[in-house]
């Protein structure tokens, strides 16, 4: 890696050389070259997660870091009873992967890079934090059951407080940066104010790292979906960032915001090369680890490129399951103080339980879920074009 980055920084400065002497051809790994940084950064971010899924794995193994799937269900339990034991925390090398991409070909220099590095790092650490005490309570005397909701609640919201203000300061200028779009209208755009804003952005930061935190319950389930939702924004991110193609698109113009197309590539790939541990039997699981700052991180990059209701649109799955999650705790708190025993709207929650328990194999949840949010997401780019 270090090999590399060195490489690539030999090549940037002495480009001008190299293209007297007929060898521009190396001018596509400069960080100037869109989208072929995206390609490569898919490519690396790929690569480094194969590197290190091995040593990450034994190293939680050798720490007993294993999963202990208990749920309220008698029969659930019995579904999910092989997974226990099996390696947790493994968002760990998933982050590494995409921080280390991001560090080789986005520019760091740039503000949001800086700003969405301090997300996956700030999430990162909570869910690491959370994982490291549910799964090492035994060791420690059973003195603590990872953070509490409140806790977790409270450090997303704060982060999500102060990336959205610095944020909308840092596009005072920027003629898109403070506007509120929607899919499918071309002219129904809603100028927002700092107070807005900040109440939005954190509204989307915390929520999409909470729905892929409860997303995230079988084998390659969360990594599969994320792989695709990293790669819709992508693109979008491409878009947004090229000021012709996104007038000619009527999308939202952000200076520089092709930056954040690096950061999805490389979740993207970070997200397959996980799958190749996380499919069917799993050797290891993301944890809240990789699934809260996997989640946030995207919920950042659809704020910076102003497509918050198209995260909404192509993350289907993921608001499907969160309001699985809410409705049925809702209806069985209603139901329990109105005639005295709670009931259920779902077999289980999240949804993808609920399947589970109405027959679906694992495999075919997994799958069937990836299907539907492959053809959210085409639905979702094609919507680029229909405004």
């Amino acid at each position: 890696m270090i090999f590399l980055f060195m490489l690539l920084l030999l090549i940037e400065k002495f480009l001008p050389w190299l293209e007297a002497h007929h060898l521009g051809f190396f001018r596509v790994l400069t960080r100037e070259q869109d989208p072929f940084r995206q390609v490569i950064a898919v490519m690396i971010s790929f690569v480094l997660c194969i590197l290190l899924g091995p040593p990450v794995i034994r190293w939680l193994r050798w720490q007993k870091i294993g999963d202990i799937p208990s749920f309220d269900q008698a029969k659930l339990d019995e579904l999910m009873k092989s997974k226990k034991g099996t390696p947790t925390m493994g968002g760990v090398f998933v982050l590494a992967s995409v921080i280390l991409s991001t560090l080789l070909l986005a520019d760091v220099r740039n503000f949001h890079v800086q700003m969405a590095l301090l997300c996956i790092v700030w999430l990162g650490a909570v869910g690491m934090t959370d994982d490291w005490l549910k799964q090492t309570v035994g060791r420690r005397n059973g003195n603590r059951q990872g953070l509490t909701s409140l806790e977790k609640i409270l450090l997303q919201i704060g982060l999500g407080v102060l990336l959205s203000y610095f944020t909308f300061q840092h596009g005072q200028h920027v003629e898109d940066a403070h506007t509120l779009f929607f899919p499918f209208f071309k002219n129904l755009k809603i100028p927002l104010n700092c107070a807005g804003f900040v109440i939005l952005g954190t509204m989307v930061l915390t929520g999409a790292s909470n729905a892929v935190n409860l997303t995230d319950g079988l084998d390659g389930l969360a990594a599969g979906i994320m792989a695709i939702v990293s790669f819709s924004f992508m693109v979008l991110a491409l878009i947004a960032g090229q000021l012709l193609v996104a007038k000619k698109l009527l999308m939202p113009h952000v200076n520089y915001s092709e930056e954040m197309a690096v950061i999805a590539a490389a979740m993207t790939g970070s997200c397959l090369g996980f799958l190749w541990f996380n499919c069917n039997p799993a050797k290891v699981f993301m944890g809240d680890t990789g699934s809260l700052a996997l989640g946030g991180l995207i919920g950042y990059i659809a704020m910076v490129i102003r497509q918050e209701f198209m995260l909404f649109f192509v993350g289907g799955i993921f608001v499907l399951e969160a309001l699985s999650v809410m409705l049925q705790v809702s209806y069985f708190k209603y139901t329990r103080r109105r005639f005295g025993e709670g009931r259920r709207i779902f077999l289980c929650s999240p949804l993808h339980h609920h399947f589970q328990r109405k027959g679906w194999t694992e495999s075919q949840v997994v799958v069937r879920f990836w299907l539907v949010s492959a053809m959210l997401a085409a639905m979702a780019l094609a919507t680029v074009k229909l405004r």
